[in-house]
């Protein structure tokens, strides 16, 4: 999992990923700067509740942004600071999400060999 977010955590001013499930669960959580707190010790449930239907959002606050993007199976939220490049964030999920789909249904040997159903 931690290759799928390797080019958006090698966005400048990119602090973080955290990946949802819809119940609101963290699937995957990494942060790209100390500086930063430690995003799974949060409860993240009612943000997840709040978002509704909402495919992609961009939310400003006092000291950072948060760019949260709709998945298949739940929800992407990439932390940033207000000088990060919104453009190569959302080329950078545009690329990611795809590999998030394959990686969360490909299981055993399904990962090596093509199954059609």
């Amino acid at each position: 999992m931690k290759e799928l977010f390797k080019d958006i955590l090698a966005v400048d001013g990119v602090e973080g990923v955290v990946l949802f499930s819809a119940k609101g669960e963290i699937q995957y959580s990494q942060a790209a700067s100390p500086s930063i707190p430690d995003l799974e010790s949060k409860d993240w449930t009612p943000f997840i509740r709040g978002i509704g239907d909402v495919r992609e959002a961009d939310l400003a606050f006092d000291k950072l942004r948060l760019y949260l993007r709709r998945t298949d199976s739940g929800f992407l939220v990439v932390v940033l600071d207000f000088a990060a490049p919104m453009a190569m964030v959302r080329l950078n999920c545009d690329i990611l999400l795809p590999g998030l789909k394959e990686a969360g249904t490909a299981k055993g040997f399904g990962r090596i060999f093509k199954i059609k159903k």
